[in-house]
């Protein structure tokens, strides 16, 4: 990127790459340190350091062990929060922004591909190895993936399986949303959705108040929870962030991401996987049904296996201590 167009990013996104900079979500106060990097095409990729809620810097973390954290589609930092507070005590928790989302900057090329944002996903890992010191830090980190983060970390799998020394797969499938059940098991209603949604292109422009207008929480949060797909467990104040940050997403990076959720298909990276493996799976998930996470579950059969009772898919918010439980679990057996 020219010293100009870093520049001019910086000065939208606010951000001063490799400062220490001091939020508090939901009452939580953190610290991290905001990096950049550039993605094939010249998109501006952010990812995030955190440093904890205790003092100390980055300098203190590089001997850890990492994890990266990956998002599912429109995911703002507030679902990490309870896997940020528990790991960070002991881990180096880095989690990074899809093209588009966050404080990255939008696909410069219009690409938002699975497999372009694996590309994204090979060169942050690649980054947060180089920023540790020989030993644990400089490792391949732990890869966490939430909902769409799972295909976008099995496409990583197919091409840079090194970069994957063990992944845990949360709320997510390697395929599109409903693939194979429901209406979606005749394959014509899946190919309508996608030329639906490519149809609907053109129209964004004019979609964009309403857009807007529905990411309302004060009737979004009590229609989620009329339907069950919001449960009791999930705060209020969790969801009402959620609808701030896609109100501030471009509805047009939202879109692309949104097909490319639809194109998902790494199915056939399953059969590879020889890697530990966490699997957690939400007994009531409305987008990415139990049964469509339970067929991944069945093509690794080494996997570890833990179903989150009484959690829609927003597990992460729902019942993140309990996942954040499994995940410190399941490293120290990977670990033996």
């Amino acid at each position: 990127m020219a010293d100009s167009s870093r520049r001019r990013w910086r000065a939208v996104n606010g951000l001063d790459p490799g400062a220490v900079i001091q939020c508090t979500v939901l009452d939580v106060a953190y610290r991290k340190v905001t990096r950049s990097l550039e993605a094939a095409d010249g998109t501006p990729i952010s990812y995030h350091t955190h440093l904890g809620t205790a003092g100390g810097d980055e300098a203190a973390l590089v001997e850890r062990r990492s994890l990266l954290l990956t998002n599912g589609i429109g995911t703002s930092e507030n679902f990490w929060r309870h896997l940020v507070e528990a790991l960070s005590e002991d881990h180096r928790v880095v989690h990074w922004d899809y093209r588009g989302h966050g404080a990255s900057g939008v696909a410069r090329s219009g690409d938002y591909s699975l497999k372009t944002q694996a590309g994204d996903l090979i060169r942050v890992t690649e980054s947060v190895m180089r920023g540790g010191r020989p030993g644990l830090g400089s490792q391949p980190p732990v890869q966490v993936a939430f909902s769409m983060g799972v295909p976008v970390l099995l496409e990583v799998y197919r091409v840079r399986p090194d970069l994957v020394p063990c992944m845990v797969l949360i709320a997510g499938a390697p395929d599109a949303p409903w693939n194979r059940e429901g209406v979606f098991k005749l394959p014509a209603v899946g190919a309508a959705v996608r030329g639906a949604l490519r149809g609907a292109r053109p129209l964004l422009p004019a979609l964009r108040p309403l857009w807007r207008a529905a990411l309302n929480p004060r009737l979004i949060y009590p229609a989620g929870r009329l339907i069950g797909q919001i449960r009791a467990r999930a705060e209020r104040r969790d969801i009402a962030e959620f609808m701030a940050a896609l109100k501030r997403m471009d509805l047009g990076a939202y879109w692309g991401t949104l097909i490319a959720l639809f194109d998902a298909d790494a199915g056939d990276v399953l059969p590879q996987v020889k890697v530990p493996v966490l699997i957690l799976g939400a007994e009531n998930d409305g987008l990415i049904p139990l049964r469509q996470v339970e067929r991944m579950r069945d093509a690794l059969p080494h996997a570890r296996w833990h179903l989150v009772r009484d959690a829609g898919h927003g597990t992460l918010i729902e019942a993140g201590p309990e996942i954040a439980g499994k995940i410190r679990d399941f490293l120290g057996e990977a670990r033996a």
